[in-house]
């Protein structure tokens, strides 16, 4: 699902073995990072908007490039978890607009918890525990 001329960019001075690994972890996270987005919008988004959405939240370096969405976002649209709509564009081509559906949340509330769970087991053979912000939970002990 990647690009492999921005892997090799994003991945300088990783190993081969590393920079697979990345693209293997990025191809299962696009999916629950795009209903995610669009959960959190009170407005439909169309592909560009999310692109960007993506780059913000990374300071300019997203994990994955704006061309790699697009096939993911028609597959969930496909499955009924996302809704969308077509709109005429002045400045291009018209822009298909995004919005989650009430059963795209419900998947969403199981990927989060399947999502949390897994980086929590992985968390306690890797040692990445005390470098994850604490959570709501954790603060309150």
């Amino acid at each position: 699902m990647l690009d492999s001329q921005y892997c090799r960019t994003y991945s300088t001075g990783m190993s081969e073995a590393a920079r697979k690994f990345q693209r293997d972890l990025n191809s299962g996270l696009v999916a629950l990072v795009l209903l995610g987005v669009l959960a959190e919008s009170e407005e439909d988004l169309y592909g560009y908007d999310i692109a960007k959405r993506l780059q913000q939240a990374r300071a300019g370096e997203p994990l994955f490039k704006e061309g790699t969405i697009y096939p993911v976002l028609r597959s969930l649209a496909a499955s009924g978890w996302l809704s969308s709509r077509i709109v005429p564009s002045y400045s291009g081509p018209p822009r298909r607009y995004y919005r989650i559906t009430d059963e795209g949340r419900e998947v969403l509330a199981e990927w989060r918890a399947a999502w949390r769970d897994t980086r929590e087991f992985v968390d306690q053979f890797t040692g990445s525990s005390e470098l994850m912000d604490p959570t709501p939970e954790d603060r309150a002990s």
